[in-house]
């Protein structure tokens, strides 16, 4: 069983759900210390005049003094209303742009009225997976009480994680290789695979094309099955 492992993001890249496709199990880490203005809180549009613009979700209690699944969201309503704000000047230019803000409407109703973080980013990326066709497993790590000792390093959680999830491959973003040693993984009968994605290029109207922004700015410009064909055929296995 292919297994991933990833912190929860807010509306991530292309290259997130490329990871999804390949993933039989996704794994939503919320077990370690938040961290500030990370992908969790934050991803990137186009901007109106050129270039790209943050898009961003604010904490109540942003500080790396919590976890992650600690992390509460300021104000929902208005993390949704400056969300759509942002993506406003699409409507006269993307052709898919009615379809992108429904799917944010149903993400941030799914969660529900909660102010959880990981709940939010959760609720949305079902929602996107959902828009795109994309079959997505998950389970939440602070939620499965794994047996983890004290002293964790960074490259030490998914060998574990992926052995009490019961994978015989664990695959991670290219971008992540230096962190994992192919042997922690293979004591334990796991395969190490590595996902190497080359970015989806696209037409932005008037606009300059910007790699790696956000997922929502590709679902603005181009039709779910053209997005789920690149995640597909861009994407490559290999041992790095």
């Amino acid at each position: 069983m292919n297994v991933a492992i990833m912190q929860p993001y807010f509306f991530p890249y292309l290259g997130h759900f490329a990871l999804i496709a390949q993933a039989e199990k996704w794994v939503v880490f919320d077990l370690t210390q938040y961290t500030h203005k990370s992908w969790m809180t934050r991803n990137r549009v186009l901007h109106p005049s050129g270039g790209w613009n943050y898009i961003a979700v604010p904490l109540a209690n942003g500080s790396t003094a919590i976890r992650i699944h600690e992390a509460r969201v300021q104000d929902l309503a208005a993390s949704k209303n400056s969300l759509l704000g942002k993506l406003s000047h699409y409507r006269k230019r993307a052709p898919f742009y009615r379809q992108t803000v429904a799917l944010i409407e149903e993400g941030f109703a799914a969660a529900n009225g909660s102010d959880s973080l990981v709940n939010l980013n959760l609720q949305t990326l079902k929602a996107t997976c959902s828009y795109l066709g994309l079959p997505f497993h998950h389970v939440v790590a602070s939620a499965r009480h794994y047996p983890v000792p004290e002293d964790m390093g960074p490259g030490d959680w998914a060998p574990l994680i992926a052995e009490q999830e019961g994978a015989t491959r664990y695959i991670n973003p290219l971008g992540g290789r230096e962190l994992f040693e192919r042997a922690a993984f293979a004591r334990r009968g796991i395969e190490l695979k590595f996902l190497d994605f080359q970015p989806m290029r696209y037409a932005t109207a008037d606009l300059a094309f910007e790699p790696g922004l956000s997922v929502l700015d590709a679902l603005m410009w181009n039709a779910p099955a053209e997005v789920l064909k690149a995640l597909r055929e861009n994407a490559s296995l290999i041992d790095a």
